[in-house]
């Protein structure tokens, strides 16, 4: 009877992620629109003063929003696609399931529309950067030649968008009598901004076995961690971690971390 129940819920969620996808087209369309009006009659932003750009500031949130939620379902149906393998699919569900998959690939691929300029993908991420000033972000405040990445807590001072670079105030240097808050111009690959704790659909859901780099707790240091709790009931949910190098007794200690102090593991990551 759950094998049945888990099928009917993995097609309820392949039916939204088609959904999602036909948003998706129709929001990157409107944002087409918009940048070749734009290149075409630049005045034309001029006439209706901040509305055209705030149009599209909007569209670009939407089209964030369905890509995340996106994320999250195919997650879900992969987990579920895993229990149902697990309780023994026959041969030829399996085959029927692949086939499935197939064509919506196929048929993804067939009703792509083309998506941004680079240009404007780099205005958009300017601007996101922008408006971080007074947050707390992910910091990596070592060089791209130290032996280790150190990443720490640190909150947002100002955006150079000339210079693409952030300055940050590192508020919590140390406990020693000599340690000062400091201040660090880096670029911005070296930021990672957190999830929003009162917008937590803004978080990405990692699943179980993810690597991430989370806050370790009393600290303000991150650290690579692996996920090791099933997957969450909500997105507020705190995640259980094992921290790497964390090793006591033989074995890894288990941690409560918010969400909203868990970001995705950066590449080429040196610990």
């Amino acid at each position: 009877m759950s094998g049945v129940m888990d099928m009917g819920t993995m097609l309820e969620n392949s039916k939204e992620l088609d959904r999602l996808r036909k948003e998706q087209e129709g929001v990157f369309t409107e944002i087409n629109k918009i940048h070749k009006k734009i290149q075409s009659t630049p005045e034309v932003v001029e006439k209706s003063g901040d509305s055209v750009l705030l149009r599209l500031r909007a569209l670009y949130v939407q089209a964030k929003e369905l890509s995340e939620t996106e994320f999250n379902v195919s997650n879900a149906l992969m987990g579920q696609l895993d229990t149902l393998l697990q309780s023994g699919l026959s041969a030829a569900q399996r085959k029927k399931m692949e086939v499935s998959e197939q064509k919506k690939k196929r048929m993804k691929g067939d009703s792509d529309v083309p998506r941004h300029s680079p240009a404007a993908s780099i205005r958009n991420q300017l601007e996101h950067a922008a408006s971080l000033k007074g947050e707390q972000v992910a910091a990596r405040v070592t060089p791209d030649d130290a032996e280790k990445d150190e990443w720490f807590v640190v909150k947002v001072i100002h955006f150079d968008k000339e210079a693409k670079e952030f300055e940050v105030l590192d508020e919590e240097p140390g406990d020693d009598e000599e340690s000062v808050q400091r201040k660090y111009k880096l670029p911005m690959s070296r930021i990672i901004p957190f999830p929003k704790r009162g917008d937590p659909s803004s978080a990405p859901d990692f699943p179980h076995g993810r690597h991430v780099l989370a806050v370790y707790p009393s600290t303000t240091a991150l650290y690579k961690a692996t996920v090791v709790n099933p997957p969450r009931k909500r997105k507020t949910d705190d995640y259980l971690l094992e921290f790497d190098d964390d090793e006591e007794d033989g074995s890894l200690p288990q941690w409560t971390v918010p969400f909203h102090k868990v970001v995705p593991l950066p590449d080429g990551h040196r610990q």
